[in-house]
């Protein structure tokens, strides 16, 4: 049995992966005949065969059948190939093999829940978006002032799979007015503000050093941490403790847990705490009559020290309506 080799340009190379495993497909190459690598994976193997060999594609078979597949399998491809297992390549031209020969294994292969190959994929898919998740949650911004007296928000991440391009879109979404870059050994994303820009991995030793604004930000994590509320196994599975060394506030939970039992004890003991006086201006919502319309609104009052009355619209009522963007009441 001829053997084939395919040699893709990178690791997340997915237009080289479809162009390469339909031609297969199409030439009746079964799954067992087939290498799959990167061109980084064949710089470092000396009995690699020459490149120009690796991409030599085979002609289709004169009786080769149009290769259709549902368009949920080429969209958990497209995540499927964001995995690290250098296997990913061979699991994807596997199951389009078996969805290309039709009949029983088609069925499988497209719909059956437990079918060893998709739940291999399906459960690779999971780690990819768990991955993507905690990216999400766990970049950490720095500013550095360029010669040109710009400010750059740079972050160090490091990903257990290849997402660093594909997860890109979120932070545009989400910081569409900051110039921002975020470093990982993989690859490297910046955005310029109208353009997104891809490069090499780097070295953690890339990312800038802490600054003032993250001291500020420790003061702020210290005193929002509620030592009532401490589950530290709960928090290690939403937080993995692998992420800890690229956060800053990581350096405190260490004490704050150790210390939370005893400020928990000091909080129960503590005598009730007397509720501050209302805010002239501010009343509470009026009784409304039983099957009847609300009661007219009290006139606004004028705060002590003031020359004129406050306004209708208070704070709490302003700050939710801005939240979701519509006027206030």
């Amino acid at each position: 049995m001829q053997r084939h080799t395919i040699t893709l340009d990178h690791a997340t190379d997915w237009p080289g992966f479809r162009q390469a495993a339909r031609a297969l497909v199409q030439a009746n190459v079964p799954p067992q005949a087939v290498d799959w690598r990167c061109q980084a994976d064949a710089a470092e193997d000396l009995f690699a065969p020459e490149p120009a060999a690796s991409h030599t594609l085979p002609s289709p078979a004169p009786d080769a059948p149009p290769l259709r597949v549902p368009p949920d399998f080429v969209h958990l491809c497209e995540q499927l190939i964001l995995h690290r297992d250098p296997a990913r390549f061979a699991l994807m031209y596997r199951l389009l093999w078996r969805m290309a020969q039709g009949g029983h294994e088609a069925d499988a292969a497209r719909h059956d829940p437990l079918d060893a190959d998709r739940m291999l994929a399906h459960h690779m898919v999971r780690s990819v978006r768990r991955d993507i998740h905690k990216m999400h949650a766990f970049v950490r911004f720095r500013p550095v002032v360029e010669p040109d007296g710009q400010t750059l928000h740079m972050a160090w991440f490091e990903p257990d799979h290849y997402i660093t391009v594909a997860n890109a879109g979120f932070f545009i979404r989400r910081f569409t007015q900051m110039r921002w870059a975020i470093l990982t050994p993989d690859a490297s994303v910046r955005w310029d503000g109208q353009q997104l820009h891809t490069g090499p991995g780097a070295q953690r030793s890339d990312a800038p050093p802490p600054d003032a604004g993250e001291a500020l930000w420790l003061t702020y994590y210290r005193h929002i941490f509620n030592p009532a509320r401490l589950k530290l196994a709960m928090m290690k599975k939403e937080m993995p403790t692998r992420y800890w060394h690229n956060l800053p506030e990581a350096a405190l939970i260490t004490e704050l847990a150790q210390t939370a039992h005893e400020r928990s004890a000091k909080m129960v003991e503590a005598e009730a705490t007397v509720p501050r006086r209302r805010i002239a201006g501010t009343t509470a919502p009026r009784a409304r009559p039983a099957g009847g319309a609300p009661l007219s609104p009290a006139p606004p009052r004028a705060s002590p020290g003031t020359e004129g009355p406050t306004p209708a619209v208070s704070s709490a009522t302003a700050a939710p309506a801005a939240a979701t963007g519509r006027a206030a009441p």
